[in-house]
């Protein structure tokens, strides 16, 4: 609908007065907030966080076209609203470039000599309401200019009717431009902004800061327009049959909270998917974990094999870069001291090369279901936060931009000469645990924490799974009931 008609959204609920203690990492950062906030990113919901908000962005929408992209030119009477609608735009995600040297030189022919003119543009306080409407057509005829607001302080000398007439002339002549005013402290639309003559309404405001807000959505609902739709791909080498017996069988025997997997069955669910995930294999004595190690090739991690450890680093049940069979025998003894019965035998893995830890996971918010969430992981996953979600399906124009969409992305790409790793490979493994997601509604929890990100790919070093009986019907079911 979003792509035909705009949606603005006030949402309530922001915060919770309390949460449920976390059983996983990614169930600790994906609040319900976040679900909407996803899912109104997907759908093009324009989401503000006020009435006012709602009403200021909704009077632009219905009469004004949506901008070609962000670069806005402000034409006011008065240099302090100016900056502060210049810092205003910034703040919102817009641009307010240095005007062409052509486009100054035209102005400089019909301005005061006291008047700047490189954007915000300042009339001086005496300047003529004809003044407004020639800088407004000057900034509307330059091609790097995508809207335009118009600033009006009440001064002695005009009248503040006589600007209003005068933005709305100018904007005749705006084409697919955006024009908005704001007429400082003034409620209400001026009448003369009101489109009677057969022009198009222009929204006015009385703030700067509230017309630069719903200038802002508009431009987010124009680029969110211009993305490509994506589509969900067919993924190659899937096994949902096994994956579905598997979980059946696992779940026979559950309590109502589900059933945490243990590693290696958590390694067989993925890799029905194609998931690609570090060997796994699981030992019960120091002996046996030495001997795994001796065959699979050092140097090797050992961790405890018990599947309801959230945090295994906190609590010492983590060993790494063990180089030969009597370390492998050390660190295993040092965890059943420190874990007793608690350790749950031990699973033992090859090292991964280095490279960049991310978080993949899965969670269900009640409302919309599953959800996708990256995010940069490791020990500093929750305290970090740095996480994007995505409702399913997903599509593979949501990997890429999930992948695109944190503060520290650009490690992923090399930042200051670093490697760039092999983000293809990140974008089809994110696309295949979605796949998983959609298929079993009974993964209600699962963090893969690391996936280690290389110029040699993506690999889960780390899960965590939780089956239980789902809270909602998938998309995938809802798409299988329809057809």
């Amino acid at each position: 609908v979003a792509r035909v008609k705009p949606i603005v959204a006030v949402k309530s609920g922001r915060t919770t007065a309390g949460t449920r203690a976390a059983s996983s990492h990614t169930a600790a950062m994906a609040s319900s907030d976040g679900a909407v906030d996803a899912l109104f990113r997907q759908t093009g919901v324009i989401r503000v966080d006020t009435l006012e908000q709602l009403l200021d962005t909704a009077q632009l929408l219905a009469h004004q076209p949506l901008p070609a992209g962000r670069r806005v030119a402000i034409v006011c009477n008065a240099g302090g609203p100016g900056i502060l609608a210049a810092d205003a735009c910034v703040g919102a995600g817009l641009e307010v470039p240095e005007l062409a040297a052509e486009t100054q030189q035209r102005m400089q022919a019909f301005v005061n000599p006291d008047a700047s003119v490189r954007n915000p543009i300042d009339l001086v306080a005496g300047a003529p309401a004809d003044a407004f409407e020639q800088a407004i057509r000057v900034v509307l005829a330059d091609p790097a200019v995508d809207a335009v607001l118009a600033i009006f302080v009440p001064p002695l000398v005009t009248r503040a009717d006589d600007v209003a007439a005068a933005i709305a002339a100018a904007s005749t002549d705006a084409g697919s431009k955006p024009v908005v005013a704001c007429f400082l402290g003034r409620d209400g639309v001026p009448d003369a902004l009101r489109g009677g003559s057969g022009g198009r309404p222009v929204p006015s405001y009385a703030f700067p800061e509230s017309a630069a807000h719903a200038l802002a959505r508009a431009a987010d609902l124009a680029d969110w327009r211009r993305r490509a739709p994506g589509s969900v791909p067919d993924l190659d080498d899937l096994d949902v049959d096994a994956a579905r017996a598997l979980v059946t069988e696992r779940l026979a025997d559950a309590g109502p909270d589900g059933v945490w997997l243990d590693a290696t069955d958590a390694a067989a669910l993925c890799r029905c998917f194609g998931v690609p995930v570090v060997a796994t294999h699981r030992v019960t004595s120091a002996d046996d974990a030495a001997r795994v190690a001796v065959e699979i090739g050092f140097p090797v991690a050992l961790k405890a094999g018990a599947s309801d450890i959230v945090h295994k680093t906190d609590v010492g049940a983590v060993a790494l870069d063990l180089v030969d069979a009597e370390a492998v025998r050390s660190a295993y003894d040092g965890i059943a001291a420190r874990l007793g019965a608690e350790m749950g035998g031990a699973i033992v893995q090859p090292m991964v090369p280095t490279g960049i830890e991310t978080i993949v996971g899965v969670t269900h918010d009640r409302s919309f279901g599953p959800l996708v969430m990256f995010g940069m992981g490791g020990t500093t996953a929750e305290l970090v936060r740095d996480r994007a979600l995505r409702v399913l399906p997903l599509t593979d124009v949501d990997a890429a931009e999930l992948v695109r969409s944190l503060r520290a992305s650009p490690l992923l790409f090399g930042y200051r000469n670093s490697p760039a790793v092999d983000v293809a490979a990140l974008e089809t493994l994110l696309l295949r645990v979605g796949r998983m997601a959609d298929e079993l509604p009974e993964l209600v929890e699962m963090d893969a924490n690391p996936v280690i990100v290389s110029a040699a790919g993506a690999i889960a070093v780390d899960l965590k799974m939780r089956l239980a009986a789902p809270p909602l019907l998938p998309p995938a079911a809802l798409r299988r009931m329809r057809t």
